[in-house]
């Protein structure tokens, strides 16, 4: 499934991160795909680019089979990791269905496929799109988090108009929600209007420190323990809706 958003910041590497954290948890084995030539989800995940022999970027442009650049996660043997790197910019202009055909290939040995979109609506995320079942689009409930979200739903529509007839809108996942503001309860109302109340996932990932200490120290959440309180429970539900949907269709 393609995690995406146009807007950066919103948190698309929080949910790819913590659905795989909760996946590990629960004892299944995922693969994350990186699309971010910011290359951050690899980055925490323990892997350093520059130190690689392979990346998505080989796989894109037709110099690698995906399994030759597939690698294991410091977080967890269940995790494994398709790497990014800076030069994954140059593949804007590559073929949007490489990355289907790689995946093709090796996604039936994992329970699910995360692919983690950069903040824009190229090439790169259309690769995203034709290669996965269903999009999941992460908003924060703020002005300039819904910015642009008419255009992603575009998108979705067009991928699944062109290269991918399977594509489905899996949901709309809301990040850093505080606990308590009527402008966030006023964008979360703006974005049902959108996007449809029953396309909004629950629960929510609240607005926490300890997701940005995670991140900085390249630790799985769950990790964490207690410390992680209310985020723990929010992610290893998401994780269960995300394993139902993708196991129901």
């Amino acid at each position: 499934m393609a995690i995406l958003n146009q807007k950066g910041g919103v948190g698309k590497t929080t949910l790819t991160l913590g659905l795989a954290s909760a996946a590990a948890s629960a004892g299944r084995r995922v693969l994350v795909v990186d699309l971010d030539p910011q290359a951050s989800t690899t980055w925490v995940l323990g892997l350093e680019s520059s130190e690689l022999d392979g990346t998505v970027a080989d796989v894109l442009d037709g110099s690698a089979k995906i399994a030759s650049v597939v690698r294991t996660s410091t977080w967890s043997d269940l995790i494994e990791v398709v790497p990014a790197a800076a030069g994954l910019q140059a593949q804007e202009q590559g073929s949007a269905k490489r990355l289907r055909k790689g995946l093709g290939k090796i996604a039936t040995e994992y329970e699910a496929v995360l692919v983690d979109c950069p903040p824009s609506l190229g090439n790169l995320t259309r690769s995203a799109l034709t290669a996965s079942r269903f999009a999941l689009i992460v908003v924060e409930p703020s002005a300039l988090g819904l910015r642009g979200i008419g255009g992603v739903a575009d998108l979705v529509d067009d991928v699944w108009d062109a290269t991918n007839p399977d594509l489905e809108l899996g949901g709309v996942i809301l990040n850093r929600v505080p606990a308590v503001s009527r402008e966030a309860e006023r964008r979360i109302a703006e974005l049902a209007r959108i996007v449809g109340r029953e396309s909004i996932w629950e629960p929510a990932i609240p607005q926490r420190v300890i997701l940005n200490q995670a991140i900085g120290e390249r630790s799985s959440i769950h990790s964490y323990g207690s410390r992680a309180g209310d985020i723990l429970p929010a992610f290893d539900l998401l994780w269960r809706q995300t394993r139902a949907m993708v196991h129901h269709r």
